[in-house]
């Protein structure tokens, strides 16, 4: 969560089965989901295993092959590097040495790759961002990588002493759906939909029922 709950391997609620859900149900089809291995995907993709992928960037498969249609952007990626509200004011990027830094397993970040190399920040994987996160607030490093809707429901049930702090934007593009050009598929009616949900707010609503904050 926020992006995707999954329980006994099937989604269950979460930014993202609310968006394909409400598109599901605007095109008239029944929505089928499969949980794939992040590290599987882009296989997936290419053997024509999935006829419509959300949450995703060029970037992030710059050597995709098959025809596949990108529709409008659907979603923005920020990724900050947060620390507790602990070590907050600590040391800031610039001037990490040697610093361990939570990330996901699988998840590329190239704005970081140099600070890597050079082991000015060394990699601690978990399987999730929200593990990610849980590891920081229990102290097992000082600082993580993770993307503002993420952050912004895990900040919104702590209280104001304790809400993890974004110190630096790591990176920021637009996340997209990506569709499968098959002639079953009403791929068409699929883009005209996204753009219509992304126009008319929808999408925002759905953000906004996982990320604003809880009234008191």
């Amino acid at each position: 969560m926020p992006m995707m709950q999954i329980t006994d391997y099937q989604p269950e609620s979460g930014i993202l089965f609310d968006i394909m859900q409400s598109l599901a149900h605007q095109v008239g089809r029944d929505a089928e989901y499969h949980v794939i291995p992040r590290l599987r995907i882009q296989g997936a993709l290419e053997h024509d295993e999935v006829d419509i992928h959300c949450y995703s960037a060029q970037a992030w498969y710059p050597d995709l092959s098959g025809d596949y249609l990108w529709s409008l952007p659907i979603l923005y990626q920020r990724d900050w590097l947060v620390a507790s509200a602990e070590t907050a004011a600590g040391p800031y990027p610039e001037q990490f040495d040697n610093e361990t830094v939570g990330t996901v397993l699988g998840y590329n970040y190239p704005a970081l790759q140099h600070l890597f190399d050079s082991h000015q920040w060394n990699r601690e994987d978990a399987r999730t961002q929200n593990q990610t996160l849980g590891k920081l607030m229990a102290g097992r490093y000082n600082y993580a990588v993770t993307n503002q809707l993420i952050l912004d429901w895990t900040n919104r049930s702590l209280p104001a002493g304790k809400k993890l702090k974004p110190i630096a934007l790591v990176a920021e593009q637009p996340a997209a759906c990506l569709i499968r050009n098959n002639p079953d598929l009403p791929v068409n009616r699929i883009l005209r939909t996204l753009l219509r949900m992304r126009m008319s707010g929808e999408i925002q609503r759905i953000i906004d029922r996982y990320t604003a904050p809880l009234a008191p």
